[in-house]
């Protein structure tokens, strides 16, 4: 199989609450928007070298098993701007056993949002190919 394109849809109890949510709270970048201007329709975010589609409705919540991986520059940058903006924060940035500086949010459906910075001489910094 090629794939040549992914992302990942998310079909959240209030559509607009989340949109604004990833647009305004996270600042995620739009890549488009499609459907009825009355707010029905989607919208396509970039996540680097992927997309998050927020589209439709469930009523089923945050599924506990799906979680959002963003690596961003500067974790605790992002953290006290996060807090400032009013997001809910799972578990505060923290350097891991493996190296990774992770910062937990929750999205205003519950799913976790996990921010990750990769800190200079970490081997993720390294193309070992």
């Amino acid at each position: 199989m090629e794939v040549l394109s992914s992302r990942v849809l998310l079909r959240p109890g209030d559509p607009a609450r989340s949109r604004r949510f990833y647009a305004e709270t996270l600042g995620l970048a739009v890549y488009r928007e499609f459907g009825p201007a009355d707010g029905e329709g989607g919208t396509v975010f970039f996540l680097g070298q992927g997309f998050l589609e927020v589209s439709g409705s469930c009523d089923d919540g945050g599924g506990p098993g799906m979680s959002l991986w963003l690596q961003v520059r500067d974790v605790r940058r992002e953290e006290e701007r996060l807090r400032r903006a009013g997001a809910t924060v799972l578990r505060e940035a923290r350097l891991e056993p493996w190296g990774l500086v992770e910062l937990w949010i929750a999205d205003p459906d519950g799913h976790r949002v996990v921010l990750v910075e990769v800190p200079p001489g970490h081997p993720l910094r390294r193309d070992p190919r």
